[in-house]
């Protein structure tokens, strides 16, 4: 047999692709050629290949082999197509049988060893929903490929176990010792650990502000100066949100397993929040994903499904924030490249922190503010009107008093909040159920104006509202899923006229004027 078929997924942004190794040995001269519109990364595979045949005991045909990845219009990344490679190059050469129904995803080292690839997870999946049964992955990624059910996992350390697998004669497999290396222990990162609001003192406002964005998934922005504690309130959300979903769970812990490069050690699906915090000097293409060929997910996609604060808001660019208002708006991002397009998911709870000036001492009475008007106002409008419009929550917070700093009365910790947020979610979700949503901040227009029913006095607070307050269409969209969240926290079948007035209370001015 001169030609053999395997198979394998290509990744393109998060979107999976299956993809037919075929194999051919030739006539000609002795060489090896892939095709298929490979990356840098993959064609350096046929080294790597050659290598990893050879020192296992069952070196590649000195003849002419030609591979081509169909389909062939397909840019093809990485090295997770070595094993699929090697596989075909072998039993096109006779000296293998290929399973059926089998894909084949690792990365060769040069002795033989299978590698973790990034996006087993998403690859898995998908290769279930095209039929395949069997997927052969390294060992280091087979806990994470276990994760999909409906599919019979192997997890090999080394190439010699997959070829006796495939029919290769295990008297010609060359075992020998290799370099063992030290296994890796997973550290917390502790800047990423969720706090406890009881750390928290003072800022009731705030901490209620917070329950709100908790219990209805609502987006929030944090005014204040410098150590009045608006980062450590939104390092406490994760603790107070509700877990995730089954499909929010198997998304979040896809495009992990695909921005993880390849390390591995997924061993369990994601049930809590993700929480991704950029610092104040990334890229547009860093927040929003990019690339020239390969499209690679930003910091968005990351926090699908969970919370993106940016922290020092003020002091991102301009053109960043505002390239925030498609996907806060839509739940996903859409990249258009000479390459191609890639729609991207981003549905994420949006949390922004900001000082009110320059200097930060733009609180209060204002007096020890050293920033002129225009200063503050050119800091300040960064923050664009169209992208504060799309923030459900505003809260302006005050400097700490001495006593508050020091004070020791009890605040309530984050598992007496989360209990409140969990039932408030309980109610949502039951309303909701109709329309197969779990929160507030889900609402569409046409779910808040027609479907929902409000009491006569909350249907005339609405009218008066709109008429008095410079409030835009989407606004009252906004306040109108912040006050549903604000009445299932009180255990009201709808809201009520004070609900509205909670809601509108954190629509605020945040001009630093």
């Amino acid at each position: 047999m001169s030609v053999a078929r395997t198979a394998a997924v290509a990744l393109h942004g998060v979107q999976p692709a299956l993809i037919d190794v075929e194999a051919d040995l030739g006539n000609g001269i002795p060489g090896f050629l892939i095709l298929g519109l490979p990356d840098a990364s993959l064609n350096e595979a046929r080294e790597r290949i050659k290598a990893a045949a050879r020192n296992t005991g069952l070196p590649l045909a000195n003849r002419k082999l030609t591979v081509n990845l169909s389909p062939a219009t397909l840019p093809k990344f990485g090295s997770g197509f070595d094993l699929a490679i090697v596989i075909a190059a072998l039993a096109a050469d006779g000296m293998l049988t290929i399973p059926a129904d089998t894909i084949f995803l690792a990365e060769l080292a040069l002795d033989g060893t299978l590698r973790p690839v990034a996006g087993v997870l998403p690859a898995v999946r998908f290769a279930v929903h095209n039929g395949y049964r069997h997927v052969f992955v390294a060992a280091a990624n087979e806990a994470e490929a276990r994760l999909v059910p409906g599919v019979r996992i192997t997890g090999a350390q080394h190439l010699g176990q997959v070829l006796v697998m495939c029919g290769a004669p295990p008297e010609s497999i060359r075992t020998y010792l290799r370099h063992q290396r030290p296994e890796r222990v997973e550290l917390p990162d502790e800047s990423e650990v969720s706090q406890d609001l009881n750390l928290v003192n003072g800022q009731y406002e705030a901490k209620l502000a917070l329950e709100i964005a908790a219990a209805g998934g609502h987006h929030l922005i944090m005014v204040g100066p410098a150590g009045a504690g608006k980062t450590l309130l939104a390092r406490c959300l994760p603790g107070i949100l509700p877990p995730l979903d089954v499909a929010d769970s198997l998304e979040a812990t896809a495009i992990d397993s695909i921005t993880r490069g390849g390390q591995g050690g997924i061993t369990k699906l994601q049930n809590t929040a993700p929480f991704i915090a950029p610092h104040h000097t990334a890229s547009s293409a860093a927040l929003l994903g990019g690339g020239s060929r390969n499209i690679r997910p930003g910091a968005i996609t990351r926090a699908h499904a969970g919370i993106l604060f940016l922290d020092e808001a003020t002091e991102f660019r301009a053109g960043v924030l505002d390239a925030l208002r498609q996907p806060v708006e839509e739940g996903h991002i859409n990249l258009a490249r000479a390459s191609g397009h890639q729609q991207l998911p981003a549905r994420f709870q949006l949390i922004l922190a900001a000082n009110p000036c320059p200097c930060g001492r733009n609180f209060g009475s204002g007096t020890g503010c050293t920033c002129t008007p225009n200063a503050r106002r050119r800091y300040f409008s960064k923050l664009s009107g169209p992208l504060l419009d799309r923030i459900d929550l505003q809260v302006k917070m005050n400097a700490l008093t001495g006593q508050q700093l020091l004070g020791r009365e009890a605040a309530e910790s984050s598992a007496t909040v989360r209990t409140r947020v969990l039932a408030a979610r309980h109610l949502a979700t039951a309303r909701l159920e109709p329309w197969g949503l779990n929160c507030n901040a889900r609402l569409s227009a046409k779910i808040l104006r027609h479907e929902l029913q409000y009491p006569m006095a909350t249907q005339r607070a609405l009218e008066l509202i709109g008429e008095s307050h410079e409030i835009s269409a989407r606004g009252l969209d906004r306040m109108l899923r912040v006050a549903w969240t604000i009445a299932d926290q009180q255990q009201h079948s709808a809201p009520t006229v004070d609900d509205l007035d909670g809601a509108l209370h954190f629509r605020q001015n945040l001009d630093p004027r």
